[in-house]
Formats: structure tokens, C-alpha cells, sequence
């Protein structure tokens, strides 16, 4: 299993380059960022850096969407980005929520999405593409150039149906081993549908941990997941109705207390708008505790079929839990 760290791009920058550049000698293989550009700082500028300073890392967004980025400037920046560093970036892609939602637009829909896929893919690896009756492709991407892979998040039937039917990866941001399986059960199954192999579909967990043995602690320092993760799955509830056999409760049911959300705590710690979450939840969709049980919720995902786990580290102690898994996680699993 491969091991990420995810990260906020809060100034200053350097730190975050630092982080990732630490992650590196630790063992993880990838460093993943936020995407949501009025929250947070730039992200592509910072990935110039990390690449600079790193030499097998593998960077990219979780996520970025097709409704704030222009497809054929997402395309230019990660054929860019491995034109100078060689291929080690990866295009993590979805809807849209805070990046959209904090300007007070909609996330972008599932067909717009599974369009920018193909243009995405298409121009990173020199292709051709049509734009609306236009042809276009970027004559400077070199012949033979790879292209960038794109890995699809989601959560409802919809969602997990397109990343089983074109994308490389699929990003689940939640640890539940319950809905890791139903999420990589039903990817694999469209897949089969569209006629592609559905072992090759590399399957992402991302999620906080905290390797610490203060539960409680850990517990309030990770309950603003739960809320994110609620206010993603508020808009299934809003389609499927609180009781469909199309979505499990046990992604859907805790949302009941929901009563908004405030994208100016989004992913932080902290996020009262977050409160109505339980303690089971937080248990559920996060790993928390130490180093032994880290491992053996990351060994039970494993053998759901799960080639990466991110971590999400948006707590206080961030940097201890970076190096815990670096000393007693990522060689042992």
C-alpha cells in the first residue's frame, strides 16, 4: 500500500514545501493538496517547488474540479509540471464543493466532469482534442509524453459509475471499511460494465489520522471530517431521499443534525458547523490511535483492495503523525 500526506496550502508556502519534502524521506509516495484557490494559497505554484526539491514524489490536487479550472489550463499545468520534473504528477478531480460553493456556485455536474477528463487526459499526453467543434492540442507536449493520470472522488452511485467507467484512480474521502468496500465494489463493477479491467483501477483512501493514544483528543481534532464529508453527501441525501437502497445509511443516515456549513473553518479543526457529528462516526471514517492500530485498520483496508492511503493531516499535532508513520507505519504495511 502506498501512503500520501495531504495538505492544506496555508501560508507560508515554504512549509508546506517542507512538509512534503520530509514526507518524502519518511516513505510517502505522494503529496497531495487542497484545491480550493480563494481558501487557500495556489496550489500548482507550490507543486513547482515541492518537485523542485523532491526526486520521486508524486504531486497533485485532492481535488480539483473542471468548473473553476479551465480543462485545457489544467491540462497546460500538469504537462508543464512533468516537462520539467518528469511524470510525477496526478490529477485528482471531482465536482467541485468548496471551491465552488465559497463563490456561491453549484458544483460543476457529472457529465461536465467526465468531459474534462478526456480533454485533460488527451492534451497531457500530446493528443488532439475537439472543444466544441474546435481541435485542439498543445504542440510543445513532447511525443511519447505520458498522460497525466486522473483519479475521480466521489461518493454516490453516479459518481462511482464514471470513475468505473474512465478514470485511473478513484479517491474515496472517508476510511469506513463498510463503504470502502461498497465504494470499490460498485467502481469495479462499472467498470467490468464499460468493458475495461477493473484491477486496474488504483483505489485511494483519504482520511485524518492521528496516531496518539488520547482518543478524546483526537476525536474533536478530526470532527470537522464528518462534517466535510457531510456536506458532500448532503446533495445525495437531497437526490436519493434519507432512505435509498441506492446509498448506504451508513454514509448518509448522521446528517440529520446537519444544520449548515461554514467554508471559512472548512477542513479545520475547530468548524463548530461540525458538532452534530458523533464519536462513531469520527471512529468510523478516520484512524485514530496509535501506531498498532493504525496499522491494523490499514491492513483491513488493504485487503478491501485499497492501494493508497492519504492521510488528511489538519490537526495539532500534525508533523508527530507524519513522523510515526514514517517510523512505525509505512515499512510495515
Amino acid at each position: 500500500m502506498d501512503i500520501g500526506l495531504v495538505l492544506q496550502t496555508d501560508p507560508p508556502a515554504s512549509t508546506v514545501v517542507d512538509l512534503m519534502v520530509r514526507a518524502e524521506g519518511l516513505g510517502f509516495g505522494y503529496g497531495w493538496t487542497f484545491d480550493s484557490h480563494v481558501l487557500w494559497q495556489e496550489p500548482f505554484v507550490i507543486y513547482s517547488r515541492i518537485l523542485e526539491r523532491t526526486s520521486r514524489l508524486v504531486v497533485g490536487p485532492m481535488v480539483t474540479n473542471p468548473g473553476t479550472r479551465d480543462w485545457t489550463v489544467l491540462a497546460s499545468l500538469f504537462a508543464t509540471l512533468d516537462d520539467m520534473f518528469g511524470p510525477r504528477t496526478i490529477c485528482g478531480i471531482g465536482r467541485g464543493d468548496s471551491a465552488m460553493r465559497v463563490q456561491g456556485r453549484p458544483p460543476t455536474t457529472l457529465a461536465r466532469l467526465e468531459a474534462s477528463i478526456e480533454v485533460i487526459r488527451g492534451l497531457t499526453a500530446g493528443r488532439a482534442v475537439d472543444l466544441g467543434g474546435t481541435e485542439v492540442r498543445i504542440p510543445w507536449v513532447r511525443e511519447g509524453a505520458q498522460a497525466v493520470p486522473v483519479w475521480v472522488a466521489g461518493y454516490g452511485p453516479k459518481a462511482l459509475a464514471l470513475a468505473g467507467r474512465c478514470a485511473d484512480g478513484f479517491v474515496l474521502q472517508l476510511a469506513d471499511p463498510y463503504l470502502v468496500e461498497w465504494t470499490i465494489k460498485t467502481v469495479r463493477a462499472a467498470a467490468a460494465d464499460a468493458g475495461r479491467d477493473p484491477d486496474a483501477i488504483t483505489m485511494c483512501v483519504a482520511a485524518p489520522a492521528y496516531v496518539t493514544d488520547d482518543l478524546a483528543h483526537a476525536r474533536d481534532q478530526t470532527r470537522w471530517f464528518g462534517g466535510m464529508v457531510g456536506n458532500h453527501v448532503a446533495d445525495l441525501v437531497t437526490r436519493y431521499g434519507e432512505t435509498s437502497a441506492a446509498v448506504p445509511a451508513e454514509l448518509t443516515g448522521y446528517i440529520k443534525g446537519r444544520a449548515g456549513y461554514d467554508y471559512s473553518h472548512h477542513g479545520r479543526a475547530g468548524n463548530r458547523s461540525t458538532d452534530f457529528v458523533p464519536d462513531e462516526v469520527v471512529d468510523r471514517f478516520c484512524l485514530l490511535g496509535p501506531p498498532a492500530a493504525q496499522r491494523e485498520r490499514l491492513a483491513e483496508l488493504a485487503a478491501l483492495g485499497v492501494d493508497q492511503f492519504a492521510i488528511y493531516a489538519m490537526h495539532d499535532d500534525r508533523e508527530a503523525t507524519i513522523e510515526a508513520y514514517g517510523a512505525e507505519v509505512i515499512g510495515r504495511v
